[in-house]
C-alpha cells in the first residue's frame, strides 16, 4: 500500500481519535454526531476487492470504509461521497493524518447526482452503508447528521443502487449493508437496475436471535446465480465476540 507521510491528526473541539486496530490506521469522530459502527467494518471486510480497482463508496460518512479498504488490496484510487459538509471535513482530515490522501479523495456531493458528478461505467467497485429506514418510519433523530444517515432524507436505497449502477464498469461489483427485511426489495431494485446478486450473508447479534444485518454483493451484467454465505455470528453464548467476529475487528491477532 502506498501511502504518503502522516502529517497528524487535526482535532477540532469535541472530537477524538480512534483506532482501526491495523495498520496504525485512526479515524476522527465527533460523539454526539453520527459515528460509525460494526456495520461499516463488516461491509469493508464483505466488499470483493480486487488489486488495481477504481472504488467509490457512496455515503462516505467518517471516511471509514475506504480507509478500511486500503488494508484489503492494492487498489488503484477510492473516492467517498457525502452529502454532509461536517462529516466530509472530518472525513479530509482522517485520511490526510493516516497519509492516505495519495489513494483516497473525499468529496462533498449529492448520492442522487453521483454518476453525473464522477462519470458513467467508471468504476469496478462500489459500496454503500446507506440509511436503512424509510422517511416516514420511525422518529427521526434531531441530530442532523445522525437523521440522514438512519433515515431517507436525502437519498433512498433505490437512489444508490440506481446511481451504483450508472458508476459502474461492466461486471463491476456493488457492495451494500442493509436490514434483512429490506431484503426482498433490494434484490427486486438490483435487477430492475441491472445488477445481479451473488454474494449474500445474513449476520446474527447472538444464537437464538433474529439477523439484523443484511450484506449483499452484486455484479452488474453477470448471469443469475445467488451464493448464500455462510451466517455470522456476532456474540457468543459468553457474550464476547466468536472468533469469526474478532478476525474482522482485529485482523492478525
Amino acid at each position: 500500500m502506498s501511502k504518503l507521510r502522516k502529517t497528524g491528526f487535526n482535532l477540532k473541539p469535541g472530537e477524538r481519535l480512534d483506532d482501526l486496530v491495523r495498520n496504525d490506521l485512526k479515524i476522527i469522530q465527533r460523539p454526539g454526531s453520527f459515528c460509525f459502527s460494526i456495520d461499516a467494518v463488516l461491509l469493508a471486510n464483505f466488499a470483493s476487492v480486487k488489486k488495481g480497482d477504481l472504488i467509490v463508496d457512496l455515503g462516505t460518512g467518517s471516511g471509514v470504509i475506504p480507509i478500511l479498504l486500503t488494508t484489503r488490496q492494492q487498489v488503484d484510487h477510492i473516492i467517498g461521497i457525502d452529502i454532509q459538509a461536517e462529516a466530509v471535513d472530518r472525513a479530509v482530515r482522517s485520511v490526510t493524518g493516516n497519509g492516505l490522501q495519495g489513494l483516497i479523495t473525499i468529496r462533498e456531493g449529492d448520492i442522487r447526482n453521483a454518476s453525473a458528478e464522477l462519470g458513467l461505467g467508471k468504476f469496478d467497485l462500489v459500496t454503500a452503508n446507506p440509511p436503512y429506514l424509510p422517511a416516514g418510519q420511525g422518529k427521526i433523530n434531531l441530530n442532523k447528521e445522525i437523521a440522514l444517515a438512519r433515515h431517507e432524507l436525502c437519498c433512498s436505497m433505490e437512489d444508490v443502487l440506481r446511481e451504483g449502477a450508472r458508476l459502474l464498469n461492466s461486471n463491476g461489483r456493488l457492495a451494500m449493508v442493509h436490514r434483512p427485511e429490506r431484503m426482498v426489495d433490494i434484490i427486486f431494485t438490483m435487477k430492475r437496475y441491472g445488477l445481479e446478486p451473488k454474494r449474500l450473508q445474513l449476520v446474527y447479534p447472538a444464537l437464538g436471535k433474529k439477523p439484523n444485518i443484511l450484506l449483499i454483493e452484486a455484479i452488474k451484467g453477470a448471469m443469475p446465480g445467488l451464493e448464500a454465505l455462510e451466517p455470522l455470528l456476532v456474540y457468543d453464548e459468553q457474550g464476547n465476540y466468536t472468533k469469526e467476529l474478532m478476525e474482522i475487528y482485529y485482523p492478525g491477532r
